[in-house]
């Protein structure tokens, strides 16, 4: 049995290396990207107009001059409009270039408008104001966006303003998840009294589609050939399995013999953690399996804890960087092993989180999920944990 933190350096130092792929645009958000992002032309364009209202040239109202005829309306999108007379004006509206022979706006609060002529009611104003400068963002072939940078709608929108209707982005693993056991029955059945319905397999895969990354789903009865037979086939297109059930020490957990007969090489199993303590990891030539173990916490603390961080690695992102929670009242765990509290997240007077437990009833207790935001990291060979001291924290929620 090895340690929490032994189990997350082998995970982690056995990350793929994925081949990247082109994405169109509206496929991108939730991606890694894997080209920057450049300014085509100035961010902005031109000098744009910030503010709905007239631009003048400035030095006629430093002469004194208030009262301005209208000359002609720059709008958003047309030509540049020039100013035909230094006394007059034009008006304006947001997002339209700065017409020539300009160089300040007003707002129409700080005027009227009468007959065709724009009369200033303010006395202070400042050259150059309400205007957005040409390239004061970014210039031109300025890198925007890195490589390896998560993409969300603030990137996209980037992407769009550059021209860029394709994008090329880090490639995601062809993964599939596999429930086992003869006790499990489709979500639509009405189990017998011996049997329950299919949770993990939905669960893990919602997970999953959180992160962006899809996955099929297949079962494994209790029949140590029929389980070769199809983890063989898995092994040729998948590059990652995901499983539940079926690694602990019970007669029909056959998972580990299997996986190693197939040529799964065993890196760990068992980990000092509760819950998830049986964990099994291993890889082939082509793949990478996580089998976790059956009983619905366990499995979903393992997918946060140790394949979240995998995927992350991956995909050329930062492992994720650890946050921390203050426990909110003392705690007792007497087992030598780290353990994965689950709390509910609050925040605290002093701006951190605060984690207060929920305890339920053990690693098959799923409701107990629903109450509670994430697992807390209480370090093995302690006991005794008092409130107000800070720990990792895994959310979930």
């Amino acid at each position: 049995m090895i340690s929490v933190k032994e189990a997350t350096q082998i995970v982690l130092e056995n990350a793929l290396s994925l081949p990247d792929e082109t994405v169109p645009l509206h496929q991108a958000v939730g991606r890694v990207l894997r080209e920057t992002l450049e300014a085509d032309r100035d961010f902005p364009p031109f000098d744009r107009v910030s503010m709905d209202g007239i631009a003048i040239h400035f030095e006629a109202f430093a002469n004194g001059q208030r009262r301005f005829f209208i000359e002609k309306t720059q709008a958003a999108g047309a030509p540049q409009l020039a100013l035909a007379r230094t006394e007059n004006c034009i008006e304006v509206m947001t997002g339209a270039m700065l017409p020539q022979g300009t160089d300040t706006v007003i707002r129409y609060e700080d005027l009227s408008i009468d007959e065709g002529f724009a009369t200033i009611f303010i006395e202070k104003i400042e050259a150059g104001q309400n205007i957005h400068r040409q390239g004061i963002d970014r210039p031109q072939s300025d890198v925007i966006v890195a490589v390896c940078r998560k993409i969300s709608p603030a990137e996209l929108g980037v992407a769009a303003t550059v021209g860029k209707s394709e994008v090329r982005v880090a490639g995601l693993p062809k993964a599939c998840i596999l429930s086992s056991g003869d006790e499990l029955v489709e979500v639509h059945e009405t189990p017998l009294a011996h049997q329950i319905r299919k949770s993990n397999v939905h669960v893990m895969a919602a997970v999953l589609g959180t992160w962006g990354l899809a996955a099929d789903m297949l079962h494994l009865p209790d029949d140590p050939g029929a389980i070769e037979a199809t983890l063989s086939d898995c092994l040729k297109k998948y590059d990652v399995l995901l499983m539940s059930g079926g690694v602990s020490m019970g007669k029909f957990d056959h998972l580990p013999e299997v996986l190693e007969k197939i040529g799964v090489r065993k890196l760990f199993h068992k980990v000092s953690q509760r819950p998830g303590k049986p964990f099994w990891f291993g890889t082939s030539s082509n793949t990478t399996v996580f089998a976790f173990p059956g009983n619905p916490v366990s499995s979903f603390m393992c997918l946060h804890r140790y394949f979240r961080p995998w995927l992350r690695i991956s995909q050329g992102l930062e492992a994720i960087e650890n946050k921390y929670a203050v426990l909110a009242e003392d705690y007792f765990f007497k087992p030598n092993l780290t353990y994965f509290l689950q709390v509910k997240l609050t925040s605290g007077k002093d701006g951190r989180l605060l984690a207060t437990p929920v305890t339920g009833q053990g690693s098959g207790d799923l409701a107990n999920l629903v109450d509670t935001d994430a697992f807390l990291e209480l370090p093995l060979e302690r006991q005794d944990f008092k409130a107000g001291e800070v720990f990792p924290v895994w959310q979930y929620r």
